[in-house]
Parts: C-alpha cells; structure tokens; sequence
C-alpha cells in the first residue's frame, strides 16, 4: 500500500495529557489499515514552547524518533531529563511513563509509535 501526504490526516489537540499549547498529529496510517498490533503511527509536531504532559502506557510501548528540532523528553526510568537530537529514538515499555516538550526555536517534529502487547 501506498499512502500520498495529501491522504494523510491531521488532527489538532489542546493541553494533550496535560501539556501546554496545540499539538498536531499526522496520521501515517490509521488502525484500519494494517493488521499488525498498534493503535498508533503518526507524525507529531510541537510548536515551540509546546508539550505531550506526562503519561504512562499500560499494555502497551511507544517508540519516538525525532526528525527535526530537538525534544526535551522526560522519562520515569530516568533521573534527569534529556534532549533527543534528530536521528535520536526513545522507547517507553509498558509499566512507563514519559513526557516530551519542546524548549527549541524550531518545531520539533517526530514519529511515535505505539504498539499494543
């Protein structure tokens, strides 16, 4: 299957799990479309000073892969918050926790991933 950009989906989201400003997500493809266990591929783009809040994944991982930009990711098997670079990925297991923000001047955009145990 092939899918054009101009095919894609985008949806706005306000204060997504608590953070602060809009959010915009890009469905890559949707759940309907593939068989294989996931509820989420998408492109993510985060204005700066803008923000996913803090949330944890039951049942559950996802995968962050920045594209452009640089996220400040907060992680809860972590002690110290850091900063994801383009080409940086991230993985969540379920149990976890994770937040991710963008302090830059330029929009942070990523892949996320999420796949369902």
């Amino acid at each position: 299957m092939i899918k054009r950009i101009k095919d894609m989906q985008s949806e706005l989201k306000e204060n997504m799990r608590g953070g602060k400003g809009t959010i915009e997500i890009q469905s890559i493809f949707t759940p309907e479309e593939f068989k294989g266990k996931s509820r989420l591929i998408a492109k993510i783009k985060v204005n700066p000073g803008c923000s996913i809040g803090m949330h944890e994944h039951d049942d559950e991982e996802e995968i962050y892969y920045v594209i452009r930009g640089e996220a400040t990711l907060t992680d809860s098997t972590l002690d110290k918050e850091v900063i994801l670079k383009p080409g940086d990925a991230s993985l969540t297991l379920g149990g976890q926790s994770h937040a991710i923000r963008n302090d830059g001047q330029e929009v942070l955009e990523f892949i996320a991933i999420i796949l369902l145990y």
